[in-house]
């Protein structure tokens, strides 16, 4: 049964991808740190908008459920829907969460949000430090919040259920559902991505002023 669509697998893929270029190139210090972690925010900013206006299994209303919920689907006592289960659904809240405070906080480090509106009252020296702070914190636990989740994965995997190839062809097995998924088109799903990049266009170019 298709579960994913192609926005949401390019989205995935992409994400990981920037994630291993910023890591190796924060550690190291070489590269394009600043303008991966640009594409970073724009490839979130895309999946927050798909998370509300996108197709049906990408929504947060439709995956993310209460943490009672998520216990006792831990439990054995609540069965998951097609796509993310409970607990993957806080999985993806967590790492999300995460990469775009990494995100926010690594724009302040570059100077990218000194331009934003009335940022000489928000951000303070303060907010600042807070902010450098965040961002070599999480460079440390993001890398944790991955292997946690390449570990559910292994572990679904041992247990037939293969995440990994549902996340590239959009197909998910093993699955039952009263009705079909309902998608959005893609087009509409591409166009958001162009609103996302013209918001980090924008922070760009009101950091230039």
């Amino acid at each position: 049964m298709k579960v994913w669509d192609l926005a949401t697998r390019l989205y995935h893929w992409l994400q990981a991808l920037l994630f291993i270029a910023l890591l190796v190139s924060g550690h190291s210090g070489n590269g394009p740190h600043v303008q991966l972690g640009l594409a970073l925010l724009t490839l979130i900013l895309w999946r927050l908008i798909w998370g509300f206006v996108g197709s049906e299994t990408s929504r947060f209303r439709y995956f993310v459920s209460s943490p009672i919920t998520s216990l006792k689907y831990a439990a054995g006592r609540v069965t998951a829907k097609v796509g993310h289960n409970p607990l993957g659904a806080w999985m993806v809240l967590s790492l999300l969460s995460a990469l775009l405070i990494q995100c926010i906080s690594g724009l302040a480090l570059a100077g990218l949000l000194d331009g934003l509106p009335l940022a000489h009252l928000w951000l303070t020296d303060t907010i600042f430090e807070l902010l450098v702070q965040a961002h070599v914190m999480l460079a440390d636990i993001l890398p944790v919040l991955v292997g946690v989740h390449l570990a559910a994965i292994l572990i679904y995997k041992l247990r037939g259920k293969g995440l990994v190839k549902a996340m590239i062809t959009g197909v998910q097995s093993h699955v039952e559902a009263v009705q079909p998924v309902a998608f959005v088109s893609q087009g509409y799903a591409f166009l958001m991505l162009v609103v996302a990049t013209l918001v980090t266009m924008a922070i760009i170019a009101l950091s230039m002023i």
